[in-house]
């Protein structure tokens, strides 16, 4: 049953890697038009700020949940790498139930907001401006899968010990 979670929770990330690569990549095409056009045309597409923010938006935060996965968000490791393995992993566990539960209500509080606040429009864009909203969900969502899997398997990226 762990292994088809984690399975599947891999396929996950490797389609947030994917849609990652795809919003960087449409953005730097966006922002790089945008650019000639405002300097060897001296015209301007008036959507471009809106899409190209967007993209990075939804890029940074589908990127947040491989952090957990990978355990290569900030930290203090100055007291951790001290503790004994046992320890270390005990508190790993401690973080990512404290973390989930925050994630939770991150995920809650965003799909409430969204919901009442759906029907804003962008100023350039028939879109409504919680586009913006709908990442922190996702990423939260996505979080919460990691977080819950560090209760049975070690970050891909381990704490180093100051031994």
């Amino acid at each position: 049953m762990l292994g088809l979670y984690s399975r599947a929770l891999d396929r996950l990330d490797l389609a947030a890697k994917w849609l990652i690569i795809a919003a960087m990549a449409v953005m730097i095409v966006v922002v790089s038009v945008q650019v000639a056009l405002r300097y060897l045309l001296n015209t301007s597409l008036d959507w471009s700020d809106e899409v190209s923010r967007l993209l990075f938006v939804w890029g940074m935060f589908l990127a947040i949940p491989l952090g957990i996965r990978e355990g290569a968000h900030v930290g203090i490791e100055l007291l951790v790498g001290h503790l004994p393995p046992e320890w270390r992993r005990a508190l790993v566990k401690a973080m990512a139930v404290v973390a989930g539960g925050l994630m939770a209500i991150v995920l809650y509080e965003t799909i409430s907001v969204a919901y009442e606040t759906w029907d804003e429009l962008l100023p350039t864009l028939d879109l409504s401006t919680n586009w913006f909203l709908v990442p922190v969900a996702v990423a939260a969502a996505h979080c919460i899968l990691h977080l819950l899997q560090l209760l049975w398997r070690e970050p891909v990226r381990t704490v180093v010990t100051m031994e």
